[in-house]
Formats: structure tokens, sequence, C-alpha cells
């Protein structure tokens, strides 16, 4: 078994999530939006602190822009930070910032490699309707599925060729 990239941490291995450029791009923009926003509302506030102080409504309105740029800034940079897969023993957990998912390995049905659309999806009952797609790099789905492998023997693992995908659509 070839060592990637996965960091190994007290038994639990970690794949960063791969990021398309269009996703980066709209990460980016979004971080950009967020911080002129919050500009854009501390120079009204700057102003408004010169004028009456008593309005309420006012305050209100500050308080809530400013906690929205800051609480969408600190989501965004959370995701580009801490977006991965981590197989512990027990569960494959899919992190996306803030938001976790669990899954316990027991439940993993099998983990199909699809090398002509270049996808690994993790399947979770055997009629394929329940599944996720893992989005890591490609040099990293053999050592991904080799951990999961080693975690639970009872996963089945397939591949399809690309030319067996194309038939696959044909007959559709």
């Amino acid at each position: 078994m070839i060592y990637t990239w996965a960091m190994e941490n007290n038994s639990n291995s970690r794949y960063p999530f791969k990021f398309t450029p269009l996703m980066l791009v709209l990460f980016f923009l979004g971080l950009a939006l967020c911080a002129a926003g919050f500009g854009l509302t501390l120079w009204r506030f700057l102003t408004f602190i010169k004028s009456d102080l008593s309005d309420v409504y006012a305050w209100l309105q500050y308080i809530i822009l400013f906690f929205v740029s800051v609480f969408l800034a600190a989501i965004i940079i959370a995701m580009l930070i801490r977006s991965q897969y981590v197989i512990t023993d027990k569960h494959l957990m899919v992190q996306f910032g803030f938001i976790r998912q669990r899954y316990e390995l027991k439940g993993i049905y099998s983990v199909h490699l699809f090398k002509g659309l270049n996808k690994l999806a993790v399947y979770f009952d055997d009629f394929k309707t329940k599944y996720t797609v893992i989005v890591v790099k490609d040099i990293w789905y053999d050592d991904f599925i080799q951990t999961l492998l080693s975690r639970n023997p009872k996963i089945g693992f397939s591949f399809s060729t690309p030319e067996e995908e194309e038939e696959f659509k044909r007959k559709k």
C-alpha cells in the first residue's frame, strides 16, 4: 500500500476535500462580499454615530448586519480549512466546515470506483440508492479504499472501466 497525503492521527485517517476551481472562486467571492458588507456597514455606522444615537431600530440594524457579515465569513473560512473525510475505527465522518455527518462503518455496504467518470462512491445499501460520493484527490482513492476495507473487511469493493460505463449508458 502506498502511503499518500492522508494524515494519520490516533488511528484516524483524514482526507481533505478536493474543491473545484469554481468552488474556490465562489468561496473567495463570498469572502470578498462579506468584507465589502462589513466595510459598508462600518462606514454607515460611523456616520450614524455622529447623528442621533437614540434610534433603537438603527442599532439593531447595524448589529444584525455586522453579525451576518462575520458569521458568513466564519462559515466560508471553516469550509475552506476544515472540509475533510475522517475514517475512525467505527465511523466515516464527513466534515464540511462546522457541518458534520457521521456514518457507521458497519453500515457501509460497498465502495465503487468509476474509472471512466473518475468518481468514488460509498453505498449504504444493496440497491445502491443510498450513497455518498467521495470528493478527494484521485491519487488518494486507493488509500481511502484500503483504509475503509482495513477498518471493516465486510465492505465490498468494485470498479468499472470507462468502456463498461459507456455500455451501461447506452443500455439506459
